[in-house]
């Protein structure tokens, strides 16, 4: 008798003890089921995935869905906030505007239609035409090789150009938020500065012609030198392309815009145009001296041009 007795009781703390373990097994069940949250994750590119998650920072949940952001990119809400179950996190471009128009309050305040209109921050869009400079550049031409004893001359004096702009600007409540550049129309070019470097003249006697520093007006050539060597011509008779005898202070050799015998004022001294050149073409002019190492001292210089009446 004594032993079926016992035998009660412990099948009665079994019993016991698996409806305790059931009651357990339920209760974490409904814990762990109160802790996850349907979540709405919109792509960019704007697809759109649900994920179920025990996370409640938006941060957390993207990286356990491993999506990293990249530098142009946000997260509405942002990645610090706290979000709950249904709520859905928006990855856009960081340029992205957001627009609340209003909100009705938990208490159930309701909001009239005046008030919506009054929340309401529209973007708009004017086109805007600018006119920008367009800076000139300054072009430096050395003449003096490695000499120090040098002095810079002005031969063409710079201008900036000018162009128009035409921009797609976009205002929220009269505040400038985006600009982008739709086409540009070169208005006028600009006109380059020319500085020539060139050596300082000295006392010493010589051949070449003196160049004034006073701007004689007309356009600016390219000036070379040249002597009868058979280096710069190939030959050493001394006759022009015009049949005259080469003289120095006199003769150049120019293109085919000017008929033999034009005389040019080349910054402040006149020359006669006798003379052509394979390489002479354009703006571009040969002055003839009388040796070869006055046509090395004369290097390349740029200076005014004008034909003489």
């Amino acid at each position: 008798m004594k032993r079926e007795e016992n035998a009660s009781i412990s099948i009665m703390k079994i019993i016991c003890v698996s409806i305790i373990l059931i009651l357990i097994s339920g209760i974490s069940v409904m814990a762990v089921s109160t802790d996850l949250k349907d979540i709405t994750i919109v792509l960019q590119n704007g697809y759109e995935m649900t994920t179920v998650t025990s996370k409640g920072k938006v941060s957390d949940i993207l990286s356990e869905n491993n999506i990293i952001l990249n530098e142009n990119q946000k997260t509405i809400p942002d990645l610090d906030s706290e979000i709950t179950s249904g709520d859905t996190i928006k990855i856009t471009d960081k340029s992205y505007n957001e627009v609340q128009i209003a909100k009705i309050s938990e208490e159930g305040i309701e909001t009239s239609l005046d008030q919506l209109l009054e929340s309401y921050a529209p973007i708009t869009e004017k086109i805007v035409v600018e006119q920008v400079a367009i800076p000139y550049e300054t072009i430096t031409k050395n003449t003096t090789g490695t000499s120090t004893d040098t002095t810079n001359k002005v031969v063409q004096e710079g201008k900036d150009g000018l162009k128009e702009v035409t921009y797609k600007v976009k205002y929220q409540n009269d505040v400038e938020i985006e600009k982008s550049v739709i086409s540009e129309v070169v208005v006028q070019e600009p006109v380059d500065k020319i500085v020539q470097v060139q050596k300082k003249v000295t006392s010493r006697s010589s051949t070449l012609p003196r160049v004034s520093n006073a701007s004689t007006g007309g356009t600016v050539y390219k000036i070379t030198a040249y002597c009868p060597c058979s280096k710069c011509c190939g030959k050493t008779t001394g006759r022009t392309a015009s049949g005259t005898r080469a003289t120095a202070g006199r003769t150049v050799a120019a293109s085919s815009q000017f008929a033999f015998g034009t005389k040019l004022n080349i910054g402040g001294h006149v020359y006669t145009v006798e003379d052509r050149g394979g390489a002479i073409n354009g703006n571009k002019i040969d002055i003839f001296v009388n040796s070869h190492a006055e046509a090395l001292q004369w290097g390349v210089r740029y200076l005014n041009v004008s034909v003489v009446n």
